[in-house]
């Protein structure tokens, strides 16, 4: 925007004459006085805050986003210096362990539930995250926790699970782990369709929430499962599968026969393959989300038993 004239002053247009004047004292000549010209202020952009359930400022963050889903949101408690870090799985969100984790938390434990990169806002926001956003959410979430507690154990859901066994690799100093129907294994059929489904400009498959066998009951799922992502964590899984037994690290496997999602054999060759004690609990009344199931008092239960065990409580 250009800037006005300061003075009214014009001079007199071309081919007029002045008026005379009486010869007189000279008129004081007015100092123009500069007009300010208005600055523009930037409209602030609408941004969505969240904290992450970690809560300090190492794992505080800001960044615009999608609208929650209900019951998507993160979710911690304070209690004494036993940790608890509870993981979803993939395409669903916090609500998926939520019982778990208010189970741990009314036991007196610090309990940590974080929303992961792309999950509980729409299936937009998943296309583009992969394995190590997860990864690194996760770890940054754990030490959080760890620096709070005196000892932390971890508990997944599906992929949670698979994110809990890649934490127990990195950190061996885990006090166990609880896992509900894990991915714990590549699948070799499963990687060349998603592949050429890529390939052929697919982007996403149906999808795979709300396996559960409970009437009236429905996870707050995504209603497409994006392909790359996915991926992602089954490249990963492939490489952790043949480590697992380096972890030794108590391990309580909750597994439920009748999974449409993850392959009951994951859950064997998890407990066959791994350096630790091994724990099995069998969930035969519930499918894959067994947390929401008629099993989920039983998984609470099982839970709470052995994180109180190897918590030194």
């Amino acid at each position: 925007m250009g800037r006005f004239p300061t003075s009214s002053t014009r001079p007199a247009a071309a081919g007029t004459r002045s008026a005379r004047r009486r010869p007189g004292p000279t008129p004081a000549v007015p100092v123009p006085v500069p007009v300010p010209v208005p600055v523009p202020v930037p409209v602030p952009v609408p941004v969505l805050y969240y904290r992450c359930a970690a809560g300090d400022a190492a794992t505080t963050r800001e960044q615009k986003m999608s609208e929650l889903m209900p019951g998507a949101e993160p979710w911690s408690q304070s209690g004494d210096r036993r940790g608890a870090l509870c993981i979803l799985g993939y395409t669903g969100n916090p609500g998926g362990m939520r019982p778990v984790a208010e189970a741990l938390a009314a036991a007196g434990f610090t309990v940590e539930l974080p929303r992961l990169p792309g999950h509980g806002t729409v299936v937009d926001d998943l296309l583009d995250k992969s394995w190590t956003d997860w990864t690194e959410s996760v770890d940054a979430t754990y030490a959080d926790l760890a620096a709070r507690c005196d000892t932390v154990i971890v508990s997944g859901l599906s992929m949670g699970g698979a994110l809990s066994l890649w934490l127990a690799a990195k950190h061996p100093e885990i006090a166990g782990l609880a896992l509900i129907n894990p991915v714990a294994r590549t699948q070799p059929d499963l990687v060349p369709v998603l592949r050429g489904m890529l390939d052929a400009g697919e982007t996403v498959a149906p999808g795979i929430g709300s396996d559960i066998a409970k009437e009236g009951v429905t996870e707050s799922a995504y209603s497409d499962t994006p392909l790359r992502p996915v991926l992602s964590m089954l490249d990963a899984v492939e490489k952790m599968q043949t480590g697992y037994g380096a972890c030794t690290q108590p391990l309580l496997l909750l597994s439920s026969p009748q999974d449409h999602v993850v392959p009951p054999a994951d859950g064997d060759h998890l407990a066959a393959t791994w350096g630790g004690p091994v724990e099995r609990v069998v969930l035969e009344r519930s499918y894959h989300v067994a947390t929401l199931d008629h099993d989920g008092e039983l998984i609470q239960a099982e839970v709470v038993r052995f994180a109180r065990e190897h918590s030194g409580s």
